[in-house]
Formats: C-alpha cells, sequence, structure tokens
C-alpha cells in the first residue's frame, strides 16, 4: 500500500528528518543561527566528537556499548603529552604511543567481551573507571599542556582550504564507509549485529569481528583525544568527560541501533555529529542557561533511544505485513 510505503520512506530516512526539523526550529528562534561562521564553527567542534562516533558507530552494529570512550580518550592524550613533553620523543613516536594506548584499551575491552563473556555495558563501565585512574596517575591531576607546534596544527589547512582536523574527520569517514561498505568483514558485522547465532551458523567468525570492533573503537578515542589537543592544546581532569555519550548519541540519531545490525558511519553517524553539536550550538543562540545543557544532552540521548525503539518496531511490524502478504 502506498501508506506503508511512506511510512517506510519516512522511517528509513528519520535522521535527515530530524536533522531538518532541528534546523528550522533553531533557524526560526534565532535567526543568527543561519551564519556561515556558525556553520563552520559546528563543523569544527564535530571533527573530534564524530571520529569517537564513527568508532563507536562500529560496536553498536555488533549490539554491544562503550563508555569508556571519554577515559580512553583521556588517558590515551596523557600519554601523547607525556611522551611529548617529559620523555621529549618526535612528534610522530608520540602519536603512535598515544594510538597504542587506545587500541590497548580497545582490546582489553575486546577480551573482557568475547572471551570472558562480560556484558558489554559492565565492561567498558570498568575501563572507563581504570583507565581515568591510570590518567590520574600518571599527570597527579595536574594539567598536561602542550607547544604551540602543536595547537596550531588546527590551523594548517590541507589542500589549501580544508583544516586539518576536519580533514583527519573526512578520512576517517571515507575508510570507515568503505570498509561497512565494500568489504566482507563489514557487511559480515551488519550479520552479527542482526543475529549472533545465525551468523555462527552461517560460518561467520563472530569473535574476531566483534573484537575487532571495540578495538577501532579504542582507536578512534584516542584519535579523537589528538584532534581535540590541537584544537585546545590541553589535557586536564575533566578532558573528555561525557564525551561518550555526545558520541553515543551522535551514532544512535544518526539511525544506529542498539540492538545492532543497523547503522551507517555516512551520512548517518556524519549527519547525527552535526545534529548533537547543531543542538549545542543552538541551545547558546536562543539563550538557554549554560548549566540545563547537561540535562538537555540527557534528554537528547533518552530521546534518541525512544526514536530507535519505535522505528525498529514499526519496521518490524512493516516486514512481517509484507512477509504475510507474500
Amino acid at each position: 500500500m502506498k501508506s506503508n510505503r511512506v511510512l517506510r520512506m519516512v522511517l528509513d530516512n528519520t535522521t535527515f528528518v530530524i536533522f531538518v526539523l532541528l534546523f528550522i526550529v533553531f533557524g526560526l528562534l534565532a535567526p543568527r543561527f543561519f551564519s556561515v561562521k556558525n556553520f563552520e564553527n559546528i563543523i569544527s567542534s564535530a571533527s573530534y566528537i564524530g571520529i569517537l562516533a564513527v568508532g563507536v558507530t562500529f560496536v553498536l552494529l555488533t549490539g554491544g556499548i562503550d563508555i569508556s570512550l571519554g577515559s580512553n580518550m583521556y588517558l590515551s592524550a596523557v600519554v601523547f603529552g607525556l611522551l611529548l613533553n617529559n620523555a621529549e620523543l618526535p612528534f610522530v613516536i608520540s602519536l603512535i604511543g598515544c594510538l597504542a594506548t587506545g587500541l590497548l584499551v580497545g582490546s582489553i575491552n575486546a577480551f573482557i567481551v568475547t572471551k570472558l563473556k562480560v556484558v558489554p555495558f559492565i565492561t567498558t563501565l570498568v575501563t572507563m573507571t581504570v583507565a581515568f585512574g591510570f590518567g590520574i596517575l600518571l599527570t597527579k591531576s595536574t594539567a598536561v599542556n602542550f607547544p604551540d607546534s602543536i595547537t596550531l596544527m588546527s590551523t594548517h589547512k590541507v589542500l589549501g582550504f580544508i583544516p586539518l582536523h576536519i580533514f583527519i574527520f573526512v578520512c576517517v569517514v571515507l575508510v570507515a564507509s568503505v570498509y561497512l561498505g565494500y568489504t566482507k568483514p563489514g557487511r559480515q558485522l551488519y550479520a552479527v549485529g542482526n543475529n549472533e547465532e545465525s551468523a555462527k551458523k552461517a560460518g561467520i567468525k563472530t569473535v574476531p569481528l566483534i573484537a575487532h570492533a571495540y578495538m577501532i573503537s579504542g582507536v578512534c578515542a584516542a584519535l579523537g583525544g589528538f584532534v581535540s589537543i590541537t584544537q585546545i592544546g590541553r589535557v586536564n581532569a575533566n578532558f573528555g568527560e561525557g564525551i561518550e555519550f555526545q558520541a553515543i548519541a551522535a551514532a544512535i540519531l544518526g539511525g544506529a541501533s542498539l540492538f545492532g545490525g543497523i547503522g551507517t558511519v555516512f551520512p548517518g553517524t556524519v549527519l547525527g555529529t552535526i545534529m548533537v553539536q547543531m543542538i549545542q550550538a543552538g541551545l547558546i543562540f536562543i539563550d538557554v542557561d549554560i548549566y540545563l545543557q547537561p540535562i538537555v544532552q540527557a534528554l537528547i540521548i533518552f530521546g534518541a533511544v525512544l526514536i530507535d525503539s519505535f522505528r525498529i518496531t514499526q519496521l518490524k511490524k512493516l516486514e512481517r505485513r509484507h512477509i504475510m502478504k507474500v
């Protein structure tokens, strides 16, 4: 029926519909919201959160979750700073150390989830606490400052017009999109998320796929930390605090499902990330009290979960109706 096709089209494009509605609402409430400078700031702020959101999208596709992103980002950034400043190692070696730290935290998550069979939420809750503790231990709660050569990297333009942090974000999105859409492991990841038992029966090795998802998430958390450093040049105890909720909200708003098997990096997670930043910017433009913003962010996540649950339920109903007619 035509009504079913329209409903299916709306459900499949929920992310774009929400994006347009938010854009219109904030634009009507605050005309200054439409300025080019504001859009540039939104894209710039979205870069490091978007990298984290891309990583957690892989985990969500498996039906898992990673709430250790913020602490992983913090610890990796601390290691980067200590290697660069205290050990006086070259930039490249320090950056490798940063990414290796993120990979280590992701690998620990992968081992506990796949081998010890601990629930992902509990696993990443523990690693979140432990990673933050190690970061505090290494810094003694003091801030880590970076030289101008690092903080000025955000002003560098690739190809003459693309800011470095945005270029890194674009590269991450491109690689992740190609991996998920055009490689065998990427397609198998969707199968695992849809039904792990059926995937096993089909001969798919589910354990390595799930493990790789957490490892990718870990590396993206570290890379996001590095990109953030190039913009602010300083790491303190609240660096990355609560960022996991923004990243997860961005992925879910972008169409990724908490139940696994559904989601795209582009345009899904990218649009979701821009939406999260657009909401923050919009709240500022309409003069919402800054102390209310954490509450609004929590409501965004809750609303995203409700929308996701409703969308999945309706899609399953439509599929059942289609099967019954066939």
